[in-house]
């Protein structure tokens, strides 16, 4: 029997990367990560070579069934150059520390987009709808836009066994989230991504695209997207030991302007101080405090166990990159 294999990429566009995919057809595959082949693409369409030597190299690295096609698996790849060495836009190659110690469950917030009207489900052509409130979390036709898309989207990421642990709407019209749990970071870039291409795919159906851009109303008085990233390691969980969070978060308030150049391009423009954010120039941390840049669960400060929360990685950050630095962050605060 013929499968279809969807291989998936990152693209090199700059400041924000895009999906990319493309699918192979082949005979008698047997359905591991291990039958995929390493396959190439035209690099210089993607901003990731010259037309002079265009060949980029596409590695396998996850595997997932594709629920919404038959006899298809989702192929997740790493960018390589000709050589075989990482492409510069490969942003799971910067992770070093990938055992499972690390946890990682990513708040990925996110606007549908209606392709015709060119706003939200849910905006009047040319105007707002009422103030942002009764959306978070809604139900009914006045508050809920887009729900056949989102829950079509659950499914089909629980089918390809990506760990998704739920949904809801979020506080502006037509804006929503999903998240994912996994151990490791490399997973967690891997299931964030895949989750994303799924959603993007579904949207088609729809007439739905997805506008990841942290702040697509400017300044008005609509809350933005993040990808709110939730961590901790054997330590966090386990010690018990009040310094251990303390320590991390001093480390983090050292590198503010690192973490914000990988958080996600514009960033500043939803990280103002307002809508239950931290100004992107500074940094806080507080017991159940969502307008700091990390927040302590309110259980984690009784037990001091548990995970923390960066509230500051944007709608459109890499997975990849922010999981990476923050394995590294953390590793140098508990050195």
């Amino acid at each position: 029997m013929k499968a279809k294999l969807e291989y998936i990429w990152l693209d090199g566009y700059a400041p924000t990367q895009s999906l990319r995919s493309k699918t192979q057809v082949r005979d008698n595959f047997g359905g591991t990560l291990e039958d995929c082949p390493m396959w190439s693409f035209d690099g210089s369409s993607t901003e990731q070579a010259d037309g002079s030597a265009s060949d980029c190299l596409l590695k396998p690295v996850a595997l997932y069934p594709d629920p919404d096609r038959r006899n298809a698996f989702l192929v997740m790849t790493e960018v390589l150059n000709a050589d075989g060495t990482p492409h510069e836009s490969n942003g799971r190659a910067t992770i070093d520390d990938d055992d499972d110690d690390f946890w990682f469950g990513f708040e990925q917030e996110y606007f549908l987009w209606d392709i015709d009207t060119n706003l939200p489900p849910g905006f009047p052509p040319g105007g707002f709808p009422g103030p942002q409130g009764p959306y978070y979390c809604s139900v009914g036709a006045a508050n809920a836009f887009g729900r056949n898309c989102v829950e079509e989207h659950m499914d089909l990421c629980l089918e390809a066994g990506i760990n998704l642990e739920g949904i809801n709407a979020e506080v502006a019209a037509g804006q929503w989230e999903f998240q994912v749990f996994a151990k490791g970071a490399k997973q967690a870039g891997d299931e964030t991504w895949i989750a994303r291409y799924i959603l993007e795919r579904t949207g088609e159906k729809y007439g739905y695209s997805i506008n990841w851009h942290p702040k697509p109303f400017g300044k008005l008085d609509w809350n933005g997207s993040g990808m709110h990233a939730n961590f901790s390691n054997g330590q966090m969980r386990e010690s018990g030991k009040e310094d251990i969070f303390t320590r991390i978060c001093d480390e983090f308030g050292k590198n503010i302007d690192r973490h914000i150049s990988v958080y996600g391009a514009e960033n500043d423009q939803r990280l103002t101080g307002e809508h239950e954010t931290q100004r992107y120039d500074q940094f806080s941390y507080g017991v159940s405090d969502r307008g700091a840049s990390i927040r302590v669960p309110w259980q984690v400060a009784q037990d001091q166990k548990g995970y923390i929360e960066d509230r500051r990685p944007n709608a459109n950050a890499d997975p990849y990159v922010v999981a990476a630095l923050m394995t590294e962050t953390v590793g140098a605060a508990l050195a």
